[in-house]
């Protein structure tokens, strides 16, 4: 297989700050209660006139000036979201235009995992046709949710974070896994807006463009198959969970984090979060992670890198990489 490298990396979030302080007012709750549930004190949100799009063109533009190239050096565009522009096109192709992208553009959904499907697709890609991709993580799920809805009001944040993948000698993954449950379809949903349920004056009255979370569900399958997918990874790659240098994992919910750290022996240590600063940025919170850890110097040369998430579906997918010292 032809490796790679990530030779540049961006994030983009938004200015607008909500705090836990000021949704726990909202709900009429402690704060305490907010940040002891989730871990997350505060959270970024889109202001009129940004959307999944914006971000992911400003990341992508980020990444792109890291890795010395323009859209016109991209020979493939993949954009990893489940809050779209809009129902058709992709997503991927506004971002397309905005940044002179030479080559394909197409999207990837697997909800919060998707950054990991989308890093695997590339890897896959540019086996075949070893020129610079251009992957991007961008949602923003502030928009899906019911104000009115505590539990995933507390939970999310919008923001986009990009990678760019260039042709390398040496293939650095050491092993990867991606899987699904389509049973778990109900644990996390947006009802209506789709071909099942086109949107209607009915639907809309009802709430059901809005996304709907079980709570426990979620938690028991996040943990459950995120572990599973971790330990996959690891004995495929003949490496030991202690051996991993840095692990970044979907920032979705610091018990959920913690709860996978404490059943797969990953040393706590190694954990790279932020989720206190962003919130659930779907999609966005592994490379918006990433690209933090590299700006801050953490990743070294031939450390092993670690990427694990899951998401709504059930979806999961996890990736052990040596870093190939590009750094920051």
């Amino acid at each position: 297989m032809t490796g790679f490298d990530i030779t540049g990396w961006g994030m983009s979030v938004p200015e607008r700050i909500v705090t836990s302080a000021e949704l726990a007012e909202r709900f009429g709750v402690d704060e305490h209660w907010v940040v002891s549930r989730c871990g997350i004190r505060e959270r970024r949100a889109v202001d009129p006139g940004q959307t999944t799009a914006s971000l992911a063109v400003e990341a992508g533009r980020r990444a792109l000036d890291k890795a010395g190239l323009t859209g016109a050096d991209i020979a493939h565009l993949i954009v990893a979201t489940a809050t779209p522009e809009q129902p058709s096109p992709a997503t991927s192709a506004f971002v397309h235009h905005e940044l002179g992208i030479a080559g394909s553009a197409h999207d990837v959904n697997s909800e919060c995992a998707g950054f990991v499907y989308g890093l695997v697709s590339a890897m896959a890609l540019i086996a075949i046709d070893p020129r610079p991709i251009l992957l991007i993580g961008s949602d923003t799920h502030t928009l899906t949710a019911n104000p009115a809805d505590r539990d995933l009001s507390i939970l999310v944040g919008d923001g986009a974070g990009a990678v760019v993948l260039q042709p390398g000698a040496e293939n650095r993954v050491k092993a990867w896994n991606l899987g699904a449950d389509g049973s778990c379809t109900g644990s996390l949903k947006v009802l209506a807006g789709g071909s099942r349920m086109p949107t209607t004056q009915e639907t809309l009255d009802a709430g059901l463009h809005y996304a709907q979370i079980n709570g426990n569900e979620i938690y028991l399958n996040a943990v459950r198959y995120t572990v599973r997918t971790v330990r996959e990874t690891l004995e495929n790659a003949k490496v030991a969970a202690a051996e991993v240098d840095h692990v970044v994992p979907h920032q979705a919910n610091i018990r959920i984090i913690n709860s996978i750290v404490s059943h797969t022996g990953l040393r706590p240590e190694a954990l790279i979060t932020n989720l206190q600063k962003y919130g659930n940025t779907a999609s966005a919170s592994i490379p918006i992670a990433l690209t933090e850890a590299l700006e801050e110097g953490r990743i070294k040369a031939g450390d092993k890198v670690l990427l694990a998430g899951f998401g709504a579906g059930m979806t999961w997918g996890s990736i052990l990489m040596e870093w190939g010292g590009v750094a920051a």
